[in-house]
């Protein structure tokens, strides 16, 4: 009999090791986790959550930017839409916790409701007991990535969570962090929360992983649509809280010239860290700090630990890549993993095809990559045809009065392999699983189906392919 322990079962992560492994013969499961009411970053404070009350600001954008529509602007209901935000995540939370807690009705697996900390490489205590396991998984997520700034400690300042459970928000706001979370929130404050932020951005655009179009026009619909002023090229050097209880932040651009903002409220949406702290792994040979390259380099693609075969780090602990589908597909390689080596059968590294959606202009105008972006195809010696094209270029968006907004397509010139595509326009999230698809099955944009389902906004994918199509054939 093999006995696993996972260590945060509730999560996305977690929950998926413990599902594959519970039905394994020869398999003695021992799931931990002490999150209440339990259920994991993604359904209580990250994804889920978020989309929730992203929507009642994209309610309010769209009326506001609709001239037909006449009559007074409604005004988005804080204290509502966090009740019926709790309400939902409740029951999303209490799915997943029962799922976990039907697992541990099977002979061969035990649920322990407590912090888990190790006792050794392979010895985990939890619920006053101590388990000897053969394979430990490791999924205890993230926390909140804080910043060692000067002076923070010196004011008040609310993060991500603290956004999705505020009913209310001063005037005005400082915001240190425009990556997904900056990216999704900034415009609820703005349009729910009615402030007016300045949001500091180190490079000369937000969306690192896309190609520069992208940034600028994501950077040019948030400063033209929101009450949004964002400095860029600068970074933040100290902190200080001011008279009237506000915030001041001092910066420093790239050319050296400096200045400072102030407003009511800091918010950090810096990212988020791995949830290590209390875990214990001092007392065992896995040394997350002892990699100096990427922080992620002390995980194998396997999901083993480097330093012990026998332990698997999944989900956002690991510092791959934090992203929920992420998550859970390197839950199914550990799984599986463990089975291959405990028969000392060859591991399965996990290999992801680029796929994010952030939920940009409050899912209005959302952003989405899937594989290559035009930059890092040419970066991987790829020969490439390519097309752009502008959400105005299709009238079904502006019929849909959504007309702002890109998409490009990448392709190998020599074969017609569709290598990656980018969106951020209308309904570019849903769009997203199409060229999934596309792209992982390494279709060739010739033989793609030339019909254009008319008016529908997948219109502009037509296009893209048409032009690509043409390319290659020349």
């Amino acid at each position: 009999m093999v006995h696993v322990v996972v260590i945060g079962a509730y999560g996305s992560a977690g929950s998926v090791v413990a599902d594959e492994l519970a039905g394994e013969a020869g398999v003695e499961l021992t799931l931990m986790d002490d999150g209440e009411p339990g259920g994991g970053l993604c359904i209580l404070r990250g994804c889920m959550p978020s989309k929730e009350v992203l929507s009642a600001g994209a309610h309010r954008f769209q009326a506001r930017h609709d001239d037909r529509l006449v009559g007074g602007l409604p005004e988005v209901d804080l204290e509502r839409t966090v009740e019926r935000k709790d309400d939902h995540t409740l029951g999303w939370a209490g799915h997943r916790r029962e799922a976990v807690h039907d697992l541990a009705e099977r002979p061969n697996v035990a649920f322990i409701h407590d912090t888990a900390t190790f006792v050794d490489d392979h010895t985990v205590r939890a619920g006053g007991r101590e388990f000897d396991a053969d394979y430990v998984v490791v999924a205890t997520g993230s926390s909140v990535d804080v910043p060692d700034l000067p002076g923070l400690g010196q004011v008040d300042y609310m993060t991500s969570a603290d956004v999705l459970d505020a009913a209310e928000f001063p005037d005005t706001g400082l915001v240190m962090g425009f990556g997904y979370v900056g990216m999704e929130l900034v415009p609820y404050l703005s349009e729910a929360g009615g402030m007016d932020l300045t949001v500091v951005e180190h490079d000369d655009r937000p969306i690192d992983e896309a190609d520069p179009a992208f940034g600028d026009a994501a950077l040019a619909l948030y400063e033209e649509h929101f009450d949004v002023t964002v400095p860029t090229n600068c970074y933040e050097q100290h902190i200080e809280p001011t008279g009237d209880g506000g915030v001041r932040l001092h910066v420093e651009f790239d050319d050296g010239s400096t200045d400072a903002f102030e407003a009511d409220q800091l918010f950090l949406f810096t990212g988020r860290r791995p949830g290590l702290e209390g875990l214990g792994l001092e007392n065992t040979a896995v040394t997350p700090d002892a990699y100096t390259g990427e922080p992620q380099d002390w995980v194998r693609d396997t999901m083993q630990a480097r330093d012990d075969d026998r332990t698997f780090v999944v989900g956002d602990v690991n510092g791959k890549e934090p992203i929920l589908h992420v998550a859970k597909e390197q839950g199914f390689t550990a799984a599986e993993n463990i089975r291959r080596h405990d028969r000392g059968a060859a591991l399965r590294e996990y290999e992801n095809v680029h796929h994010h959606v952030v939920f940009s202009g409050l899912g209005v105008y959302p952003f989405a990559r899937v594989g290559h972006s035009e930059a890092s195809a040419r970066e991987a010696g790829y020969d490439v045809a390519v097309a752009t094209r502008q959400a105005s270029d299709d009238g079904v968006f502006k019929a849909k009065d959504v007309p702002e907004g890109l998409a490009k397509l990448v392709v190998d010139r020599g074969d017609g392999t569709v290598l990656g595509w980018q969106g951020l326009h209308y309904h570019a999230d849903a769009m997203a699983k199409t060229l999934q698809v596309v792209v992982e099955l390494g279709l060739d944009v010739r033989e793609i189906p030339d019909r254009a389902y008319h008016p529908t906004t997948p219109e502009i994918l037509d296009g893209l392919v048409r032009e690509c199509a043409e390319a290659v054939a020349e």
